[in-house]
């Protein structure tokens, strides 16, 4: 449960909503993305950075994705050809849409945790 006092008192020195999520876009750096990744017991490499990337850029042109599954569908067509969802979990082992999703510092879609999704949680 998060600790929503904390974020009352002193919202802008936590940058974080409630629930963990950055609170803008323009909030997130590498060192950011790479005390998330820590947390979530990953090393970023290049190709982390690559589908960060691209979870970003899709954020910046499309908006918040209401679904898991959709973003799951954009991440298996982009990151087809290097193995699709099996090498996105490689990646991404706690889910590539909601792991990624948290360490690029974007709003995981509801649906992410769900476990009968195929969450990994």
């Amino acid at each position: 449960m998060p600790d929503i006092m904390k974020f009352i008192v002193n919202e802008r020195a936590n940058q974080t909503d409630p629930e963990g999520h950055l609170i803008g876009l323009e909030e997130w750096n590498k060192v950011v993305a790479e005390q998330h990744a820590s947390k979530e017991g990953i090393t970023l490499a290049p190709e982390h950075w690559e589908v960060l990337g691209f979870l970003r850029d899709h954020f910046r042109r499309h908006g918040p994705t209401r679904h898991a599954r959709e973003l799951g569908d954009v991440l298996e067509e982009r990151f087809g050809g290097k193995g699709g969802r099996k090498y996105l979990y490689q990646l991404f082992p706690g889910g590539p849409v909601g792991q990624a999703s948290r360490i690029a510092g974007l709003p995981v879609p509801a649906d992410a945790a769900d476990e009968s999704f195929g969450s990994t949680r």
